[in-house]
């Protein structure tokens, strides 16, 4: 059942509104003429029903009752009346606020703090008038309120009475009334500085949708509501800490009025009007003063209130109980306070084993609802597994820069307590080995079963296309001749899978004799990862992204930066950039050294934007870094020269001006030139050295395209590329 309060009728609409409370009829005029209400059929209950059916009315009408009291002598009968509505108004005021969730919930609290204090005033004024005027008849002579209040807390004593209230009247002004008017004041100081901020918050949720326009408005005026209502408890802090002032004013006026009136009036003895007028002064200011305690008490709870959700008593008790510790140590020094000499051990010992039955309770449930809540996880997380998941269609879409797929006989290589170490690292010190030589950090490797390999063949893939395959033998080695004849050894023939060259695999019992034999023996692991080297090596120009190069274009030296800035965008873009890295690298030329390929690329972007022209350029620029990579042990470089019967059948099959120039060679004649060149680096290999190609600078890139079909390994250089101070060594000629 709902019960909600009765809405009020203003005077602006009241012809337009039926009242819930009268039925059918209409009220039209408060006089009384037509308004009919079934249950008060009396005529002289007429205006008194109409006042209680109006809120707006009774409000009127209960402070012109209050103004009244100021001028009109009350009998203490009517006084005990009064004073009585004013404790239980204080009180209900106190249950109000102890049992809102909020603040905004009472925002009427000031209207009503101003109220109380006129009653109170009011009652003050009346009770004054009783005491001066009748306070010789005896100590009822204001009302039996009075009196007993006056009668307990003296104990028949007026000096106990007078500091009792006197204590009371402190409490009050110094503590409660200070302290919740300075809160009251900072609130609304501080409120009112974040007003700004949190408008701008509720308009920020708005642009973006998180809320609507309904909610919105609501928020905006809680804002109002919360700043007007603490600048209204600000000023009505000053209503107690008045009344308080007043109280003891009061107080002080009715003893010495008291004393004169009984002793030079009334012809009442010293002693007797001390008493009798004390007594009755002290229990008007207590009368007075406990209700402005708890109303205080009400403001200074409210006003403390602002940064707890819920009613005071759950706030509290989730508080302070929520830390077990402290209600331990607690317990501990109650322990401790109850054995130090003279203390009563019996209230302290109690205390403590409440509060560390208090401190077991709270941990526990604690605990209990930590086990609960994991049990709930689990559950869920079981239902979860159990339903059956379909992964979104856009995941097929994602795609692995660089991948391993192994056959489920080589398991033990990334499972095995042996092998899993060992491969893992080296895959580790390839990327950091590769980084070091050709500066780019390659991404990370995946590393997968497929059931539908051999039990011992493993796959390479390079954003998801196969770039070689092979074979290996987790327990076993794999042995080869460094004169690349077959091996002895009894074992499994196979071809090493890196170059092609006759390999054997033999078991860990023969290892020793392939060593002493002079063999090269290598184990799984690295056979793999040497694989996986040569494939980075043939295909890292397509690992070089766009996200990369903007990567490491900021992560260069401030004092580089600068070049970046006058490069991108004003003259080349970052993807102009990444296509001179790629072409470096599809022909094993490090980047690391990006400062001075930046400075190539700026130079030669005054006199073309081709691509391939700014690496040839900046090929130049790095001509040093270029001999020393190629360089034999000896510290010579060896080449093969190209001829210059060669150097002009080239430039004469080239055609195109600019950067549309095609190489376009006969093919009888590509085809006695692939076959030079291959006899060549033949007898170089057979005397162990690995030289590079020397061309001109003009038909290197042409070179170079019809040598990487046949020999990817050989590098082509130019005239250009070759550095003052590097000592060559000219193996032959083609």
């Amino acid at each position: 059942m709902d019960i909600s309060p009765l809405p009020s009728i203003t005077p602006a609409h009241r012809h337009d509104h039926f009242h819930p409370n009268l039925g059918s009829s209409r009220m039209t005029d408060i006089s009384g003429d037509t308004t009919r209400a079934s249950g008060l059929q009396m005529p002289g209950l007429k205006g008194l029903s109409a006042i209680f059916n109006r809120p707006d009315l009774a409000l009127a009408v209960g402070v012109m009752v209050i103004l009244s009291i100021l001028i009109v002598p009350l009998s203490p009968m009517v006084l005990d009346l009064f004073l009585a509505i004013s404790i239980i108004f204080s009180v209900l005021i106190l249950m109000t606020a102890l049992f809102i969730h909020s603040p905004l919930e009472f925002s009427a609290f000031p209207t009503v703090l101003l109220i109380a204090t006129m009653l109170r005033l009011a009652l003050n004024l009346a009770s004054t008038r009783l005491i001066l005027g009748h306070g010789h008849e005896g100590t009822d002579a204001a009302g039996h309120v009075i009196e007993a209040f006056g009668s307990f807390v003296m104990s028949g004593n007026f000096v106990i009475g007078i500091i009792v209230f006197t204590i009371l009247v402190i409490v009050n002004f110094v503590v409660i009334t200070k302290g919740s008017g300075r809160i009251a004041e900072v609130a609304a100081r501080f409120t009112l500085d974040a007003m700004p901020g949190k408008q701008m918050a509720v308009d920020a949720d708005l642009s973006a949708g998180l809320i609507d326009e309904e909610t919105a408005k609501k928020r905006r005026k809680d804002l109002e509501d919360e700043s007007s209502f603490f600048g209204a408890m600000d000023g009505a802090s000053k209503f107690v800490r008045g009344d308080a002032i007043a109280g003891l004013l009061i107080t002080a006026m009715n003893i010495i009025g008291g004393m004169i009136i009984g002793v030079g009036q009334q012809g009442m003895g010293f002693g007797e009007a001390g008493q009798t007028y004390t007594l009755l002064t002290v229990g008007d200011g207590l009368v007075s003063q406990i209700p402005a305690l708890i109303v205080s008490t009400a403001a200074g709870l409210l006003v403390s209130k602002a940064g707890v959700s819920g009613a005071a008593d759950k706030a509290l008790v989730d508080q302070l109980s929520g830390y077990p510790k402290a209600l331990g140590m607690s317990a501990a020094v109650m322990t401790v306070m109850a054995v130090l000499p003279g203390i009563p051990m019996i209230p302290f010992l109690g205390l403590a084993g409440g509060a560390g039955y208090l401190a077991w309770r709270v941990e526990k449930g604690r605990r209990n609802v930590a086990a609960e809540v994991i049990r709930t996880k689990q559950v869920e997380e079981a239902a979860v597994a159990a339903a059956p998941r379909e992964e979104p269609i856009s995941d097929s879409l994602k795609m692995d820069d660089l991948k391993i797929e192994l056959g489920y006989g080589l398991l033990p290589l990334v499972n095995g307590p042996e092998g899993a170490d060992k491969l893992t690292e080296q895959i580790k010190a390839l990327r950091r080995q590769f980084a070091m030589d050709m500066g780019l950090v390659i991404p990370s490797v995946r590393i997968v079963d497929n059931v539908q390999l051999g039990p011992n063949n493993y796959i390479v893939k390079v954003k998801e296309v196969d770039s070689g395959s092979g074979q290996v033998f987790p327990n076993q080695y794999m042995v080869m001749d460094p004169q690349g004849q077959q091996i002895s050894l009894p074992g499994t023939h196979t071809t090493e899978p890196t170059f092609g060259l006759p390999a054997t695999w033999i078991d860990s019992a023969l290892r020793e004799e392939a060593n002493l034999r002079g063999y090269t023996v290598v184990d799984a692991p690295t056979v793999l990862s040497t694989h996986l080297t040569e494939i980075l090596k043939a295909n890292v120009a397509d690992l070089l992204t766009y996200a990369e190069v903007s990567k490491l274009l900021k992560e260069l030296p401030q004092e580089q930066a600068k070049l970046v800035e006058d490069l991108v965008p004003s003259q080349i873009s970052v993807t102009g950039i990444q296509r001179v890295l790629q072409l470096l690298l599809a022909e094993r030329v490090s980047i690391r050294d990006l400062g001075t390929v930046l400075e190539g690329i700026a130079e030669a972007l005054g006199f073309s934007r081709n691509p391939q022209t700014l690496a040839e350029h900046v090929r130049a620029r790095l001509a040093r870094q270029i001999c020393a990579q190629h360089q034999s042990p000896d510290g010579h470089l060896p080449l093969v020269v190209l001829s210059p019967q060669w150097e002009q059948a080239f430039a004469e099959s080239i055609v195109g001006n600019g950067d549309d120039r095609q190489l376009a060679m006969a093919p009888s004649k590509l085809h006695e030139f692939i076959g030079l060149v291959r006899a060549r680096f033949e007898e170089a290999a057979r005397i162990g050295e690995v030289p590079v190609l020397l061309t001109s600078a003009s038909i290197r890139p042409f070179v170079r395209s019809i040598v990487e079909r046949f020999r990817s390994q050989t590098t082509v250089m130019s005239q250009a590329e070759i550095h003052p101070r590097a000592r060559l060594k000219t193996l032959s000629s083609v």
